[in-house]
């Protein structure tokens, strides 16, 4: 008996993780593009998703409207703007499609709304969906744990001039695994601006660097700064599609799930 294709919806089609996710999609077995969705002022609306995003003819219509674009949907894949994933979000609860999340820069309303989510329909949610920079994450908690606080912490993160929000997800999340590795929270140790006369840095603090420019995909750096040595752990990614191959794969590993909110560590079994 054949087996049938697994019908993901791209959210946010024809951005940069738009395109790099059809592409994930063609090349995994078993997957194909069953929806495609576009902000309200696209010029791709009512056009085939290929226009949008490149590659053979795929006869899906790039869409404005969220439940369209789930209408043939099994999962969902959002790479959207965070005051998009709202409404992409209820659509999908309201059809009861599965979601990955790959949008970061939420507000806390939409965090709390994400939630409240999770208990109708599975969610995997993470800042980063790479295999890569998942594994940094354990490394940085693991590190942090094993240095106490005669080792300063500093997060870098680079990316392409576009970006609206800083510090990254990515880095939020590094900030966090260290914080859980030393079993304080992030919230009371990040340091996230330095101007002026700021004085000596506060011992325990977990401070954050953000560089914006050019075309950079997304570099991360975690440094453990000693009195003599330092421990540098770093992630580069230099193509967009290592975040969308894992997106595709945290969508295979979603479907038949049962409702909550899983993260890409869940997906991998880290």
């Amino acid at each position: 008996m054949a087996q049938h294709s697994l019908q993901i919806a791209v959210l946010g089609v024809s951005g940069r993780m738009g395109r790099a996710l059809l592409t994930a999609i063609d090349e995994a077995p078993g997957t194909k593009l069953g929806g495609a969705l576009a902000s309200a002022n696209s010029r791709w609306l009512g056009k085939d998703a290929s226009d949008a995003g490149g590659g053979p003819q795929r006869n899906v219509t790039v869409e404005a409207d969220p439940a369209a674009a789930l209408r043939n949907a099994q999962v969902a894949i959002d790479f959207t703007l965070p005051e998009a994933t709202a409404a992409n979000l209820a659509a999908c609860v309201a059809s009861h499609c599965p979601i990955v999340i790959g949008t970061t820069g939420h507000s806390e309303a939409v965090r709390a709304q994400i939630a409240a989510a999770a208990h109708s329909i599975p969610i995997v949610m993470a800042p980063n969906m790479s295999l890569g920079v998942n594994l940094l994450l354990k490394l940085v908690e693991l590190a942090a744990s094993k240095l106490d606080a005669d080792y300063d912490i500093e997060v870098f993160e680079a990316h392409h001039r576009n970006k609206k929000d800083a510090p990254s997800g990515t880095a939020l999340a590094l900030g966090a695994a260290a914080a859980d590795g030393r079993d304080v929270k992030l919230a009371d140790a990040a340091e996230y601006s330095r101007h002026g006369n700021t004085g000596a840095r506060q011992r325990g603090s977990i401070g954050f660097s953000v560089f914006r420019g050019g075309d950079v995909v997304g570099d991360h750096t975690v440094t453990f700064a000693g009195i003599g040595e330092r421990i540098e752990l770093t992630h580069r990614a230099s193509d967009r599609l290592a975040f969308a191959r894992g997106a595709v794969k945290a969508a295979q590993w979603l479907v038949g799930k049962s409702p909550g909110l899983y993260s890409m560590q869940d997906v991998l079994g880290l």
